[in-house]
């Protein structure tokens, strides 16, 4: 099956009450993992790829070519999408919509509204000459992901106003309110504004993204669901559980060199991770 853009899996998870992972691709590794548990579970899934995880890997084009080897290989039936994750400009989104990605966010929720709409427009103009979806953020997501740092003093809940207004004025197909959510380990408990949420889905009417999927408890995730959440972004817990892994194997093994000894079972380790997530956010058989 082809690579797909989020709008159409995003829209039917929106209407049936289901969320799709976003899960972060950091290496090959992680593609496999992600990519046989979406088979398995027979769920759509979404392939995130931050500037500096594309950049470690040897730069966009290689994200594409990899994912589309591996999708050839396992013969992957289910909906697959590849997303620029924090897209940090207009250029780098168009730089990944030319290397072949499906999607893409463009972040300038650091900038005035007028400046957020202004790039997010440009941005949606090129996508969707290209069939690419695009998702924008308003607010700012607390924590650390990749280059993408935001003291928690900074992180800043979404006016639904402006929402409505940034969603009405660029036509995003997908849109990322910071609600309370944080990227990486929460240092309390998380406190996600469903209030706010609800009244932001009633004006917006878009699919909304919730960063920061780990973490979360169940319990959130599903009323996030219900307010129309239909992206779930997950990259921490499968680094955690990777990494626990591999230090389990060296422990074990510490004359071990091989680095299929330890990565194998960090893979394995990613894609059960993976697995609980899509059954978590009710993924599993939707594709």
């Amino acid at each position: 099956m082809p690579l797909v853009s989020m709008k159409e899996m995003l829209e039917k998870a929106k209407e049936e009450r289901y969320g799709v992972g976003q899960f972060n691709l950091n290496n090959l590794e992680y593609a496999q993992a992600i990519l046989q548990a979406a088979e398995e579970e027979q769920s759509p899934v979404i392939l995130g790829v931050s500037e500096g995880a594309g950049r470690y890997m040897g730069g966009f084009n290689v994200v594409v070519d990899m994912v589309k080897a591996l999708m050839k290989s396992y013969g992957t039936t289910v909906p697959v999408a590849i997303h620029l994750d924090h897209g940090s400009s207009f250029e780098k989104c168009a730089e990944a919509i030319h290397a072949g990605f499906t999607s893409v966010m463009i972040d300038a929720s650091h900038d005035p509204l007028e400046e957020n709409i202004a790039v997010t427009r440009k941005v949606v103009e090129l996508a969707h000459i290209h069939g690419v979806s695009v998702e924008a953020e308003l607010g700012r997501v607390g924590g650390q992901e990749d280059d993408l740092i935001v003291d928690d003093a900074e992180a800043a809940y979404a006016i639904p106003s402006e929402c409505k207004q940034l969603v009405d004025e660029t036509n995003v197909d997908v849109f990322a309110p910071a609600l309370g959510s944080v990227h990486g380990p929460y240092k309390g408990e998380p406190n996600l504004g469903f209030d706010r949420m609800e009244e932001i889905m009633g004006l917006v009417d878009k699919p909304l993204v919730l960063h920061g999927g780990t973490g979360i408890p169940t319990a959130d995730i599903k009323k996030a669901i219900s307010f129309g959440t239909a992206k779930i972004n997950v990259n921490t817990e499968n680094q955690i559980a990777q990494g626990k892994a591999v230090r389990q194997v060296l422990a074990d093994q510490p004359e071990q060199y091989d680095p299929r000894k330890y990565l194998g079972p960090g893979r394995d380790a990613i894609k059960e991770t993976v697995i609980g997530k899509m059954r978590e956010f009710g993924s599993s058989n939707q594709a």
